[in-house]
């Protein structure tokens, strides 16, 4: 059982689906929401932030947000899954109270399921969006990491950068550091072959990171083959702490002050 005197802190979770995996198309009713959040504070996960992937579904996790102050907040952005439908009514979404961040928004050209020209739009808009608000910027990048350097680089890395559900190696790591960025860190960092992503979390300073579940993605081991919970999000904190040799309390610590001071959370 998780040690529930620690705080631990999940940057990136999609809770307002709660267990579904269909995120994007089937909301989780209120009741079931609570009960995840209660579940989660019950083994120390007490600050969630719930991440927006479109624009209906940034408003479905702002509505979440609301109503638990001080334990879950919000993020809206556009995935660049759904890139091709724009960003139309995203920065109304970014003026309220529970949203912290802009995101996730970035590159995917592993799926391609937006056109590459829209992916890459639609992110430089977003990107644009952070610095006006001057709010945190969310990204998600796979298969693309030097157009989404080039991109940071051509419009200016937002001051509080965080790539979420870090999936590459060393140097990439390297990549998002120099650039000031924060590197958030999954259950991916428990499974077997995910040596690369050691070796990122091996090179990075420990405030450098922050820890996710991206719930109901990417289960940590010895958890896999059932939908993720934020509730799980001590199990990512004791693979970074194998990895790095340190107690599990410092990660704790750590990435809960970290988390804190990115998002600017207040109780």
């Amino acid at each position: 059982m998780p040690d529930a005197t620690l705080r631990w802190a999940d940057d990136h979770c999609h809770l307002h689906h709660a267990g579904r995996t269909h995120v994007g198309h089937q909301y989780a009713p209120a009741d079931e929401v609570a009960e995840v959040v209660d579940a989660a504070a019950a083994v120390g996960v007490e600050r969630m932030i719930t991440v927006g992937c479109g624009v209906a579904d940034s408003i479905a996790a702002a509505d979440a947000a609301a109503a638990h102050p001080g334990r879950l907040w919000a993020t809206a952005g556009v995935h660049p899954h759904e890139a091709q439908h724009g960003i139309e009514g995203l920065e109304a979404v970014l003026g309220r109270p529970e949203v912290v961040a802009v995101g996730e928004c970035g590159l995917d050209f592993h799926y391609d399921h937006s056109p590459r020209d829209a992916q890459r739009d639609v992110f430089a808009a977003q990107i644009a969006l952070a610095h006006a608000h001057d709010l945190p910027l969310v990204i998600h990048t796979r298969e693309a990491w030097a157009e989404t350097f080039a991109i940071l680089d051509a419009e200016g890395t937002p001051r509080r950068t965080v790539f979420h559900c870090f999936t590459g190696d060393a140097d990439d790591a390297r990549g998002c550091l120099d650039r000031g960025a924060v590197l958030s860190i999954s259950g991916l960092v428990t499974f077997p072959k995910a040596d690369d992503i050691r070796a990122a979390v091996a090179v990075a300073p420990l405030d450098a990171l922050m820890v996710e579940t991206d719930s109901p993605f990417l289960t940590p081991v010895p958890l896999r083959g059932k939908p993720n919970l934020p509730g799980y999000l001590p199990l990512v904190g004791e693979g970074i702490a194998a990895v790095k040799g340190i107690a599990v309390d410092e990660v704790a610590a750590t990435t809960w002050a970290t988390t804190e001071a990115f998002y600017g959370l207040t109780p």
